[in-house]
């Protein structure tokens, strides 16, 4: 003991950093540990999540949720028309993004997009008349996720729009999303004026039918490996589909060219789709929507399936607690914002396009992906940092989607609700950013993080379910 005291003391302090402090102003050596406690110091979260830690059912649950994700292998089947082909789609009901919001609730960019959405579908002739259609109780909003859909940003589909049919052919579900815009002026950034209709309309009668032909011919596209591709070019499949979009026109020209699609209409459809490095991203949306229901529902799991936003609310929902969202205010979009615009014109977060990130992409991707911090800020070391931080808080790695820059090793998937309210670590998202006021789109992109108290909500609830299982 003496000999220890002769020694120079290196010491490590973890909680309060006033006694690291005080021991380098005597002259001391002291690392500062960054630690807090769990659930925020929440002590009845705290002992639910002590309840579920290490529980034999919840890990038996948890492999299962993460055996069906992992091995479910989402297929581009064709091209519908969301009416005709998503499930309990009403006549004149409009989907939206993140979890359930009522009109009067909604942030300015997913008005904008619904009233753009009525001047598309021709229920209205102008903005007012399309808000008053919607004041009188005409229209019928739902989740996306309700009707196993997806839509980024605000996420809008509506009765006539042409929506991407993905079937995941391991355990049989399906799920869809609406086509890729483009960035700017977009319907799914709230923008709603000629130009943004006029394209909405070119897409379904032209866009969408030659779309459809070259996919039946292709017969199926196998999304997975396409994906893994990307991931191996230098795409993150959220934010970054250069690698996934020229994949995919790659197949799909030839396909193209033996359909009896007008040669004319080919070369538009192709020529939108290579002027969009964003086209693949609905797709990487749809097939993550896909394998992630395949682990939904499952009692006892504490893996998330969904991450979604509305621009209010952020919720996630996790697969042993079912159709239950657990919510928290929407968080601002830390990034790089267009020329002309200031931190202020930014919405809150939006979309469900984070569906990328719960399925171990996107964010969780980055290392793979250098390039992606120049259009939503960082360096490459902090990609590679955020990754590697997502590794805490995940079920396992996906060996689908393996990473260069980690010497190959697959991307951390399979958000554990009890991980991240233990380690405080929250799940990282990069997004693009929507102008707050409806009508005016894109103005930058950047990165935000889950809220924790989602996950604490979560945990809580999950530890109740368990408890009635037993």
């Amino acid at each position: 003991m003496q000999a220890m005291f002769q020694e120079k003391l290196q010491v490590l302090n973890v909680g309060l950093s006033s006694f690291a402090d005080s021991i380098v102003m005597a002259g001391g050596s002291a690392l500062q540990i960054e630690w807090a406690p769990p659930a925020q110091g929440q002590a009845e979260v705290g002992r639910d999540l002590a309840r579920l830690v290490n529980l034999s059912s919840v890990e038996t649950a948890n492999q299962t949720a993460f055996d069906a994700y992992q091995s479910a292998q989402p297929v581009l089947r064709g091209v519908g028309i969301a009416g005709q082909v998503i499930p309990n789609m009403a006549e004149r009901m409009i989907l939206h993004s993140g979890p359930p919001i009522a009109w009067n609730d909604m942030c300015g960019p997913m008005k904008g997009a619904i009233v753009g959405a009525i001047l598309y579908e021709g229920w209205a002739e102008d903005l007012v008349k399309a808000e008053s259609l919607v004041s009188r109780g005409e229209i019928v909003f739902e989740a996306c996720h309700h009707h196993r859909a997806v839509g980024p940003m605000a996420g809008i589909i509506s009765p006539s729009m042409p929506v991407w049919i993905v079937d995941n052919t391991t355990q049989g579900n399906q799920a869809f999303c609406n086509f890729n815009e483009g960035i700017g002026k977009a319907l799914r950034f709230g923008a709603n004026g000629p130009e943004v209709i006029n394209r909405l309309k070119w897409m379904g009668q032209v866009l969408a039918p030659a779309l459809r032909g070259g996919i039946e011919t292709l017969g199926g596209l196998e999304l997975k490996t396409l994906m893994a591709q990307a991931l191996h070019m230098g795409d993150e499949i959220h934010n970054r589909n250069v690698a996934a979009s020229s994949l995919f026109l790659k197949k799909l020209v030839p396909a193209l060219l033996k359909t009896r699609t007008p040669s004319n209409e080919i070369a538009a459809a192709v020529d939108f789709i290579a002027g969009n490095d964003h086209f693949f991203l609905n797709l990487s949306m749809a097939a993550c929507k896909a394998m992630l229901d395949a682990a939904h529902a499952v009692p006892g799991s504490s893996m998330v399936t969904a991450m979604a936003r509305n621009g209010v609310e952020f919720g996630i929902r996790v697969s042993g607690t079912g159709e239950q969202w657990f919510t928290a205010p929407a968080p601002i979009v830390e990034g790089l914002l267009f020329p002309g615009y200031a931190p202020s014109d930014a919405a809150p977060d939006l979309g469900d396009s984070a569906i990328t990130e719960t399925a171990g992409i996107g964010g969780f991707a980055m290392a793979t992906s250098p390039a992606i911090v120049k259009f939503v800020g960082g360096t490459p070391q902090d990609a590679i940092d955020n990754t590697m931080s997502m590794t805490h808080i995940t079920l396992g790695r996906n060996n689908a989607f393996t990473l260069p820059p980690m010497n190959f090793a697959g991307s951390p998937a399979g958000i554990d609700i009890r991980k991240v309210v233990d380690t405080g670590i929250q799940p990282i998202i990069n997004t693009g950013i929507a102008h707050r006021e409806a009508g005016v789109g894109q103005i930058g992109a950047g990165i935000t993080r889950a809220p924790l108290a989602c996950f604490t909500q979560a945990v809580s609830a999950l530890a109740r379910a368990v408890e009635r299982s037993e």
